[in-house]
């Protein structure tokens, strides 16, 4: 059974316009087909979303999306272990580079999220013929986007590791493993649109169990190639890339294969670059790419700072952010569904609920960095002798920046949810402002004035880690009580 109309609840306001759009004329109508239509599954999950308890339904939402995110993390973990079988200097290599690649794709991820607060806004309101036309033409700019990067870095990707600041030693370990990994950026730019748009279905079961046959292509190909083929970094690059194609496969069939008449599928006739459809996307995602691109640049200011210490700085702070991850990781997962659930609540004029949600998350996120960073130090011993390979003095040097690191996860929870309220309200622009001011602000200047008028040493990086982490999310939280002041007078909320 598939429903074309809203879900029916006199506390949902709708606002459907009583024609399609202002610029919408007849002829585009007739020339997309016929009018998009909600499933069953989807229609359950908006009613729930709109009206059900809020601990529900973050559950409901968040849970996959942190089991997603941790499984990300064990997976950057374990590649970071194989990479260790090779050399320590191969670690920091790939430390390195993977916040160059992680700028690269800043485009396509903010792309993704941007995107996906009006796509969730839209599904909300109920306006179907919207998500449609948004979901088709988000597919063409990222496709656009990600090929546009391949050939603008590729030819120069040499000089563009020089120029920032890589060490000519990692750069002759590496350049090739970065030319692989451009090709794994364009793939993966379709499949972070493929996952916001399950994201805002509130199908994130499937994305779960997806990234669960990923990581199974990619661990299982670098295994084989490091330990039995004895393989360099290039085949843990070609790896990710296997990976990312078989994502690529399920995405395709999930969108582009889904009947032409439902919501959430790509239609050609759908793609358009109106203004009405397009401008809300871009609007939305320009800070989040910038957001995304100048945090990856700071951290690759940060690694070029590191290396005073010695290149093994560079993958012992790599790696201390990995352990750090275990934490923050599915912390980010509860603010992913919690940023949709908070746009379509939103979008449909329930304003009560979108405080309740940020409530709701800012609690099960900052349990999540007492508990797993608890953990974590109390065999922190045992899990930085898993990376050092029998190396006692690179072990140490992990422990050490670790123990600072990990004082910060119970505030990145903070951090995380005010994110979540943020993203969900659109105010994109303030998430540019907090994260620019965690690494501009409170890591980098913090870091050289340990460096030049401390006698920190290697301890100035720990201790970096812990002032940004604290500084930025007592920042957001102080972000966030101003918003939320200025949201309840505005929509009357009590």
């Amino acid at each position: 059974m598939a429903y074309t109309g809203t879900v029916h609840s006199k506390n949902i306001i709708k606002p459907m316009p009583a024609v399609e759009t202002a610029k919408e004329t007849v002829k585009e109508v007739a020339k997309e087909g016929t009018s998009p239509v909600l499933s069953k599954k989807d229609a359950q999950f908006r009613e729930l979303s709109l009206n059900g308890p809020m601990w529900k339904v973050i559950l409901r939402v968040g849970l996959p999306l942190a089991l997603f995110q941790s499984l990300q993390q064990i997976f950057s973990i374990l590649d970071t272990m194989m990479a260790s079988h090779i050399s320590a200097e191969s670690v920091s290599a790939v430390a390195y580079m993977g916040q160059l690649i992680t700028m690269l794709s800043a485009v396509g991820s903010g792309l993704a999220v941007g995107a996906g607060i009006q796509i969730s806004r839209a599904y909300g309101m109920g306006d179907y013929r919207m998500v449609r036309r948004r979901i088709s033409s988000l597919y063409t700019m990222s496709l656009t986007a990600g090929l546009g990067i391949l050939v603008l870095v590729l030819p120069f990707s040499v000089q563009f590791l020089r120029l920032s600041g890589m060490p000519e030693e990692l750069i002759a370990i590496g350049s090739r493993y970065f030319a692989v990994q451009l090709f794994v950026t364009v793939v993966t730019f379709l499949n972070e649109v493929y996952i916001s748009v399950e994201r805002a279905r509130g199908n994130t079961r499937r994305i779960l169990l997806l990234n669960l046959l990923v990581i199974t292509v990619k661990l299982t190909v670098t295994a084989v190639s490091v330990y039995i083929l004895h393989g360099g970094l290039v085949m843990i690059a070609v790896a990710s890339l296997l990976a990312q194609l078989v994502l690529l496969v399920f995405a395709v069939n999930g969108s582009v294969g889904r009947k032409k008449d439902k919501v959430f599928g790509f239609s050609r006739d759908s793609v358009t670059m109106e203004k009405q459809v397009c401008a809300p996307m871009v609007t939305q995602s320009i800070p989040v790419m910038l957001e995304k691109a100048l945090f990856a640049y700071g951290k690759t200011v940060v690694n070029a700072m590191s290396v005073m210490y010695g290149p093994l700085m560079v993958g012992a702070l790599g790696i201390s952010n990995n352990l750090g991850g275990v934490a923050t990781q599915p912390q980010s997962g509860f603010k992913d569904g919690a940023s949709a659930v908070i746009s379509q609540n939103f979008g449909a004029g329930r304003y009560k609920r979108v405080l309740s949600a940020f409530y709701t998350v800012f609690v099960i996120d900052v349990l999540i960095g007492v508990v797993f960073s608890g953990v974590e130090l109390l065999c922190l011993n045992q899990l930085a002798g898993v990376f050092a390979e029998g190396n006692v003095a690179f072990r140490d040097m992990i422990a050490h920046v670790y123990v600072y690191e990990a004082i910060g996860c119970v505030f990145l929870g903070m951090h995380a949810a005010v994110l979540a309220l943020l993203y969900g309200l659109g105010k994109t622009k303030l998430t540019l402002v907090i994260n620019f001011a965690r690494v501009f602000i409170f890591r980098i200047p913090v870091l050289w004035y340990l460096q030049n008028y401390t006698n920190a040493g290697e301890s100035s990086v720990g201790i970096m880690m812990m002032v940004s982490n604290v500084g930025s999310s007592i920042f957001a939280v102080v972000v966030a009580i101003f918003v939320i002041r200025a949201f309840r007078k505005k929509y009357m909320v009590q």
